[in-house]
């Protein structure tokens, strides 16, 4: 796992560094201190996983940034206190994982590895914490039916919309007819419940997975940021159940990770 440090204390940051530098399977890439500089470490440098500090205060605004802009970056708390409602709201700003105050290197180093498979392994009453926050914020009806999910093409298309392209110019990108990006267009509005190229724009920078065919887009009546926090939690009881499970369920579901 190549791993990026993030915390503003050199000592704890220098003592955690000893510690993983022995672990065989952990790279430290890099040692940072702020949100800030660490947009600048992933667009030179691959990383799997970043342990965030989270102690001392971090703006979860710019964590959800980034785990926005790079949907496959695992993200653990370092430091969380281990309650219901600090739980969720890392579950929300996009962690993947965390790591109580109590918890040891050897804890650490689990959690990491349980967080890069898709697992994450909390006390009862936290898994029931996520449950309760998953149904507050879903809606009555099913908001990922089938017939909301984009076919390939219209995701091709849906991209090129959020890139800010016109339909001409999707169709040279595309190879196709203009008439026929009007109609995929067409299509994705009707899906999306989108009125105008703008709010196509703005869903697709807000949400981008739903440019993914591999992926069942958010209706509009629920939000491209509330979307992302459904997704997030959904995710953290799904890989709590599949660690309450057992060792068969947890390798189905590190088999279908790569489906949110």
């Amino acid at each position: 796992m190549d791993v990026v440090l993030l915390t503003p204390i050199r000592l704890l940051a220098d003592a955690l560094l000893l510690c993983l530098q022995n672990l065989n399977d952990v790279t430290i890439v890099a040692q940072i201190d702020g949100i800030s500089v660490l947009r600048e470490v992933l667009i030179d440098r691959r990383a799997d996983i970043v342990l965030i500090d989270i102690t001392q205060g971090v703006d979860f605004g710019e964590v959800r940034s980034v785990a926005t802009e790079w949907p496959e970056l695992v993200l653990v708390a370092l430091g969380l206190e281990e309650q219901r409602q600090e739980v969720i709201r890392c579950g929300r700003a996009g962690f993947s994982g965390y790591v109580p105050r109590h918890a040891t290197i050897g804890n650490l180093h689990q959690a990491m590895m349980d967080a890069v498979a898709g697992r994450l392994a909390c006390p009862g009453e936290i898994s029931a914490g996520l449950m309760k926050a998953l149904f507050r914020m879903l809606p009555a009806t099913d908001e990922f039916g089938e017939n909301a999910a984009l076919t390939i093409r219209e995701s091709d298309v849906l991209k090129l919309i959020g890139d800010g392209l016109s339909n001409k110019e999707i169709a040279r990108e595309l190879q196709l007819s203009v008439a026929t990006v009007k109609h995929h267009v067409h299509g994705i509005f009707s899906k999306l419940n989108l009125t105008r190229r703008a709010d196509a724009m703005r869903r697709v920078r807000d949400a981008p997975w739903i440019a993914s065919s591999r992926v069942r887009p958010p209706s509009a009546s629920f939000g491209g940021e509330r979307a992302g926090e459904h997704i997030r939690l959904a995710r953290l009881i799904r890989s709590q159940e599949a660690f309450d499970a057992g060792p068969d369920r947890r390798h189905d579901n590190k088999a279908s990770s790569n489906v949110p």
